[in-house]
């Protein structure tokens, strides 16, 4: 698994709770099982929120990187 070239992007920077939550649900909805979705957010609360969102849903969160006020994460869908 490649978690440099994800199946799909989301860019959330800029939007606020609960916007990047609702709108990673929807990218993720759109995949097939084993594609990843990258997730770039600057909201602070986007960190546990896609955390939660992940245990929640059964996918996995396969990397969560901060660089300065950016979020990166990058999420692989399990089923």
């Amino acid at each position: 698994m490649n978690i440099e070239n994800p199946t799909k992007i989301l860019d959330c920077v800029g939007l606020f709770c609960p916007e990047p939550l609702f709108q990673t649900r929807q990218s993720i909805d759109t995949l097939k099982t084993g594609e990843t979705l990258e997730v770039i957010a600057d909201d602070p609360a986007a960190e546990e929120d896609l955390k939660r969102l992940c245990k929640r849903t059964g996918n996995t969160l396969l990397l969560l990187e901060k660089t300065g006020d950016i979020l990166r994460f990058i999420i692989k869908k399990e089923k």
